[in-house]
């Protein structure tokens, strides 16, 4: 290469090349006395297992007051509980009970997605990688995948006859078919598979993901919110489309 080539192209700015991604966040909104606030979120920990585990949550001051019992240290003991908080709202940073928080940047723009549907009081724990079938064959499962759990499958594909509650998860190598409502997130094409596809009877899910890439409830046409959809990754954008009746 020439030194004036070369020079040419020293001098061209390098493209930057950007795209939007979508995440779903939880929104905890802690309540006074905070102690028995803490005790019921240590309970909820333990009933939905992985719910929380890498998840980013939104933490909202909206119910308390400067001058709540507790508040001064209420970041670090949410924290050690591994929470991942990303950002506060509804509080002021002025307060001095808050004064010493290491308070995250605030996101603006955010949509309300609906209330997530946690395990109930006497429900126990069922975050659990299912163990995959030999051979990379199709996991098939009968009945309803309740908040909370997590399913793994990095083999094939997944069928579910039955519905994915809010606070679900399902995870796969393969394919997604849900012979009911998909009200959780479904994650498929984990490892490349750019051509693995979401099926659902009943489409309401609160994320949608494939190969990477992401799409949340707000991203559904409202025509097509509720019902029969498929998801597939169309030149790195995931498209929500109706399925034939």
């Amino acid at each position: 290469m020439s030194d004036t080539a070369s020079a040419s192209h020293a001098s061209s700015p390098m493209r930057i090349r950007a795209r939007g991604r979508s995440f779903l966040a939880l929104v905890l909104s802690p309540e006074a006395p905070l102690n028995l606030w803490l005790a019921g979120l240590d309970q909820q920990v333990v009933r939905s297992g992985g719910l929380f585990s890498g998840k980013p949550v939104i933490l909202d001051l909206g119910l308390l007051s400067e001058e709540t019992q507790g508040l001064p240290t209420l970041l670090e003991d949410i924290r050690r509980r591994g929470v991942r908080i990303i950002s506060i709202e509804g509080g002021d940073r002025s307060w001095p009970a808050v004064s010493g928080w290491d308070w995250p940047a605030s996101f603006e723009g955010g949509r309300p997605s609906g209330e997530v549907e946690l395990p109930d009081q006497g429900a126990a724990a069922d975050a659990t990688a299912v163990a995959a079938p030999a051979g990379g064959q199709t996991l098939i499962l009968d009945g309803a995948i309740r908040s909370g759990q997590c399913i793994q499958h990095m083999q094939g594909d997944v069928i579910i006859i039955g519905s994915v509650s809010s606070g679900a998860e399902i995870v796969a190598a393969g394919s997604i078919h849900v012979y009911g409502s998909l009200r959780g997130r479904a994650i498929a094409g984990v490892g490349g598979k750019s051509e693995a596809r979401i099926f659902a009877s009943r489409m309401e899910a609160e994320l949608l993901a494939l190969d990477g890439f992401y799409a949340v409830t707000e991203d559904i046409d409202a025509a097509i919110f509720g019902q029969p959809a498929q998801v597939l990754l169309d030149e790195d954008r995931v498209r929500v489309l109706p399925l034939p009746r």
